[in-house]
């Protein structure tokens, strides 16, 4: 008796939960999600900064604008003004200053400064952060311009941002006499910049869970045909070939669905056949057994008895023998170099037909045709086929019947054929003949043979790429055959 430990036990439970856990994470439903999740996430942490920098570019580049905007306004006004007067005088000039920034409302966080010889004169509007004092330093350097100056100062104040610049001189009678500059504060801009990238940010993440969400919904529905074909998989024994996957569409996958049936339609077909072939392989062999084996048992001390039961016995060996040899002949000719293929001479190959099948038995035999002509085929499984065809004819036909061998040719196609005037085969048995072990049901006696010659002739046409096709008539004999392609490996 097998002890198994506690211990082992739970290991066991473990490692068994540990492939579950595994097997989630490791499906591909699972895999395609993280993969998607990992793409999404990955676009959405590239597309942010790029955003988020094309935002604040957006924000710098309007900013400049309304500067650029603010200076042509100013410019504008003073040819208006001063276009009744040939020179102004400082006095006029600081009338110009007054009355501009009377008239002119500037945008939130945008500052309007005019200086006069060098200081500060007016602004718009009057309360200015502490860089844009009367006495700092970016007032002074506006001060002592003598060109256009265009520039970004850093107020080191997160609540004001960057000021943006722009201040151009104020030429009289030659000489720098004032200074026009406007100037703006980044903080507002930046902030609201700021909120929108956030929302877009917030949408984008949602997006992502719901994109995650419909991905897991939609690969479970793409993914469905895979799980069929595994349920399906896993139903299927050696007894139960029925279960088939349900084909929906015509993609990849059902295509995978289709060709998954049509593989369990050949395993049934094989396995079904296979099953068929070990009953009747077993029912004929058994036979023979049975009678060597009764004879054995009944056989006496008489010396004639003993010599008939050993001839009797042999003969039986002898016909399973040949049983074997030829379940191993048809079991050969699924393989690929079953054929020795080769150029034939079909006339004289049917006067050779003809030659050895006379030595058979004792019948009115008849050369029907002899095609003429050179095909590509198996000489030694041809002549088998054929002698199994005389073979068979002869079994049941009488001494006054006719068998008659022929062969004709055409373009793409040659026919042998064995013809008898015996008795026929009723239409129900034309196809179950070829089965292996099969006889016909009108039969009269049973033939010496195995049941598989007629299986042996159609496993060696369909080797060629041919067929065997049988009329028959009861009462009036019948016609076998062989169809086969002139060259058999282009056939295939």
């Amino acid at each position: 008796m097998k002890v198994v430990s506690k211990s082992s036990l739970s290991q066991q439970d473990l490692s068994t939960n540990k492939t579950k856990t595994r097997g989630f994470f490791w499906e591909a439903r699972t895999r395609i999600l993280v993969w998607y999740g990992v793409m999404m996430t990955s676009f959405i942490g590239l597309c942010v900064p790029i955003f988020s920098e094309l935002v604040l570019y957006h924000v710098d580049r309007r900013v400049r604008e309304e500067l650029v905007q603010e200076l042509e306004a100013f410019e504008k006004f003073a040819r208006e003004q001063s276009s009744t007067s040939e020179q102004l005088t400082t006095q006029e000039l600081q009338d110009i200053f007054r009355r501009f920034l009377y008239r002119q409302i500037p945008e939130d966080d945008t500052f309007l400064i005019t200086l006069s010889n060098g200081k500060f004169y007016r602004s718009s509007p009057r309360a200015r952060p502490k860089l844009l004092q009367e006495n700092s330093a970016l007032m002074k350097q506006w001060g002592n311009i003598t060109h256009k100056l265009e520039g970004e100062q850093e107020t080191g104040d997160p609540n004001l941002g960057n000021i943006i610049y722009l201040a151009v001189p104020i030429n009289l009678n030659g000489k720098v006499q004032g200074t026009f500059a406007i100037a703006h504060i980044t903080a507002g801009e930046i902030k609201e910049a700021r909120q929108v990238i956030w929302i877009v940010i917030k949408v984008l993440l949602t997006g992502l869970v719901l994109a995650l969400i419909l991905a897991w919904i939609a690969s479970g529905k793409v993914l469905a045909p895979l799980r069929s074909l595994s349920a399906t998989a896993r139903s299927i024994s050696e007894s139960n070939f029925n279960h088939r996957i349900p084909v929906q569409g015509k993609g990849e996958l059902g295509e995978l669905a289709t060709t998954f049936n049509r593989m369990l339609d050949r395993l049934q077909e094989s396995f079904t056949s296979q099953k068929a072939f070990i009953n009747d392989a077993g029912h004929e062999l058994r036979t023979p057994i049975t009678i060597i084996r009764g004879h054995l048992e009944l056989m006496g001390d008489d010396p004639q008895e003993k010599r008939e039961t050993v001839e009797l016995a042999i003969d039986e060996l002898d016909r399973m023998s040949r049983m074997v040899d030829d379940l191993i002949l048809l079991t050969k000719s699924e393989r690929p170099d079953f054929l020795q293929l080769e150029k034939i001479d079909l006339f004289c190959f049917t006067q050779e037909l003809y030659t050895k099948a006379t030595g058979l038995a004792h019948r009115h035999w008849q050369l029907d045709a002899q095609a003429i002509g050179v095909i590509l085929g198996d000489r030694q499984r041809l002549t088998q086929a054929v002698m199994n065809l005389t073979d068979n004819a002869s079994q049941y036909t009488t001494e006054t019947d006719t068998i008659a061998i022929g062969s004709a040719i055409d373009y793409q196609w040659v026919r042998l054929w064995v013809r008898d005037t015996g008795m026929g085969i009723a239409e129900i048995d034309q196809q179950k003949i070829f089965e292996r072990f099969a006889r016909a049901s009108n039969s009269r006696r049973r033939s010496e043979g195995s049941g598989l010659g007629l299986s042996i002739v159609r496993a060696i046409a369909q080797a060629h790429g041919g067929r065997v096709e049988l009329t028959s008539t009861l009462g009036m004999g019948s016609t076998f055959t062989l169809i086969l392609p002139l060259d058999p490996s282009q056939a295939k």
